[in-house]
């Protein structure tokens, strides 16, 4: 087979990158290691920034987050129950988030694709880019009982923290950088109604907790656990308590309970991968880059990958100029290390740190009490709001050089 594109994973930027491609005339073929089920059971966030929003536009996918997506014009950060708002609107000229869960995103992008005949190989085997410096990669995998060879023209790695495409950069080219917290986030999904109609960010004594939703009838809540916890550690009745002990009073007063649809742990991670190119390789998403979900940039940064890489492909086969390729790991990487920074800022000032070492070197204790303080200053200056409401709602997409 040949394509012009070929993208390793059917996650929501190799589908959103595959939508893009298409409306511009690009052929592509998706080649995804799991079931269209499996990608939709996982469970992930969904606070998008406008320039994500500007592009499931531009992909022409946005009927119902459009429809059905939660405006934000603001978010709560509560510290041990004393709320502040962070005003997005008023604090960046206008800029909003829009509420719509990852799994939607996904839903609607894979129906996009059927509808539009666009080939993906769901439960592929052995996949594996070769010849990525060359003018002619190609993917090799099986299918069904097939052996399969597609050759292209440029790979796409969509693959995730745990695909194949990182790992087919040398590990003697490729630095990776990692800080792995000392606990993890505790998530339950219910169908109640959201006890705040914006997120809520808390910090307590007892530990982080978030209360987030899905719609007005969905919620989405997480409290900051150990590592050492697990799921069956926790029953329904006892996270429901735990949570209300850690939002703030008016939020815990208008909290309803009811059974779990789904609970899990995710440990926190902050990861990135220089570079997120290699020849004809380009990383994109999880497979440079993890971030603690604190800051809501995971998807975001995805996203960003997504429009560089987008750009440049549709420069690329409708003016002949190849000279922008290699602008994609610099672009993108400077994206990243911000988002990477804010969530990590994000996560140092609202979580406890208890006894660990904590960053710099500093002992738990003291190192909670230098973040307490931090806290405090920014959420008690109009400045320091500001600062964090520019950073939630993301910075303007970067142009390609000329």
């Amino acid at each position: 087979m040949k394509t012009q594109v070929a993208i390793i994973g059917a996650g929501p930027s190799g589908l959103l990158l595959g939508q893009l491609l298409a409306r511009q005339g690009i052929s592509n073929i998706i080649v995804e290691r799991v079931t269209g089920d499996y990608v939709l059971g996982r469970i992930r966030a969904g606070i998008l920034e406008q320039g994500f929003i500007d592009l499931v536009r531009e992909a022409g996918v946005a009927e119902r987050m459009d429809s059905e997506g939660h405006v934000h014009e603001g978010f709560v950060i509560s510290n041990n129950g004393n709320a502040t708002r962070i005003d997005l609107k008023e604090m960046t000229g206008g800029d909003v988030v829009v509420c719509y869960g990852q799994v939607e995103i996904t839903r609607d992008l894979m129906e996009a694709r059927v509808a539009a005949g666009l080939e993906t190989f769901y439960e592929a085997k052995d996949v594996q880019p070769h010849d990525v410096k060359s003018d002619k990669p190609y993917l090799t995998f099986a299918h069904e009982g097939e052996e399969y060879r597609l050759d292209c023209d440029f790979i796409a790695g969509c693959d995730g923290f745990h695909g194949v495409s990182r790992q087919t950069i040398p590990a003697e080219i490729r630095t990776e950088h990692e800080r792995v917290y000392p606990f993890g986030w505790l998530g339950l999904l219910a169908d109640t109604p959201p006890c705040h109609d914006e997120l809520i960010y808390a910090k307590s004594e007892r530990g982080f907790a978030l209360a987030s939703q899905r719609s007005a009838t969905r919620s989405r809540y997480y409290i900051q656990v150990p590592l050492t916890d697990k799921v069956e550690d926790w029953s329904d009745e006892a996270f429901w308590d735990e949570l209300r002990k850690r939002l703030p009073p008016e939020a815990a007063a208008n909290m309803v309970t009811g059974p779990s649809l789904e609970k899990s742990i995710a440990p926190l991670r902050s990861f990135v991968c220089e570079p997120m190119q290699y020849g004809n390789l380009f990383l994109v998403g999880d497979a440079a880059h993890i971030v603690p979900p604190t800051g809501a940039k995971g998807l975001n940064l995805a996203a960003s990958d997504v429009a560089t890489l987008y750009r440049i492909l549709t420069r690329v086969y409708q003016t002949d100029d190849r000279s922008c390729i290699s602008q994609y790991s610099e672009i993108a990487l400077r994206r990243v290390w911000n988002g990477e920074r804010f969530s990590w800022w994000m996560t140092n000032m609202l979580h406890d740190f208890g006894a660990e070492i904590g960053a710099n070197g500093l002992e738990g204790q003291t190192f909670n009490r230098f973040m307490e303080s931090e806290l405090n200053y920014y959420l008690g200056s109009e400045n320091g709001r500001r600062v964090i409401a520019e950073q939630y709602v993301g910075l303007p997409y970067e142009e390609l050089k000329d």
